[in-house]
């Protein structure tokens, strides 16, 4: 999206993990941009050096920019990231569904069949909800924004209390209900 800020101190790819409300998020970025920002509930170099199959040196500093914007969201106080992600690995469908969720405002909700229509295949909501389960990079692609048509949560990286949270979040931090179901609005 226009007004990505690539992280233009990284050289070679570097790894660095951020203490959340939701547990350790783990980064890896690279000259393209961030590559991958997803939860470990792992050891986070293992976690590092099993997807990449590469030792990748960690590098805190180089990751900056990023960690200020993980810390300013999960204060409420951001609402839209502008450190680039790197979908540069992922083509066709797939990159056209992930495109139109970092589109999805910060508070609101899309369903899969949303989702794929925007991205020009009105019937694909099934394959729209398995690009969102691969979602490299959680948060600066919102997959947390994009439910089912049921009105449902539905699933998270097998996460479903995350993806509550994530949505109770950007909600309060409007000072609004986010109005599905087990959300805090809904007597959770």
């Amino acid at each position: 999206m226009a007004g990505d800020l690539m992280p233009a101190a990284i050289q070679s790819p570097v790894w660095s993990e951020f203490p959340t409300p939701l547990g350790r998020l783990v980064a890896i970025g690279s000259p393209s941009g961030i590559s991958r920002l997803g939860f470990s509930d792992d050891d986070p170099v293992a976690a590092v050096e099993d997807e990449t199959g590469l030792r990748i040196p960690r590098d805190a500093a180089a990751l900056r920019d990023l960690r200020e914007q993980v810390q300013a969201y999960f204060e409420g106080t951001l609402r839209s990231f502008s450190v680039a992600p790197d979908l540069g690995a992922i083509e066709g469908f797939a990159r056209q569904v992930l495109e139109q969720a970092r589109r999805v405002p910060f508070g609101s909700v899309a369903t899969y069949g949303e989702l794929a229509a925007r991205a020009g295949s009105p019937r694909a909501g099934r394959a729209a909800g398995s690009a969102m389960r691969r979602n490299p990079v959680q948060l600066l692609v919102p997959c947390h924004r994009v439910v089912p048509a049921d009105g449902s949560i539905g699933g998270y990286s097998g996460r479903e209390d995350r993806k509550a949270f994530l949505l109770d979040h950007e909600a309060a931090a409007l000072g609004q209900d986010a109005g599905l179901p087990g959300s805090a609005g809904r007597g959770r």
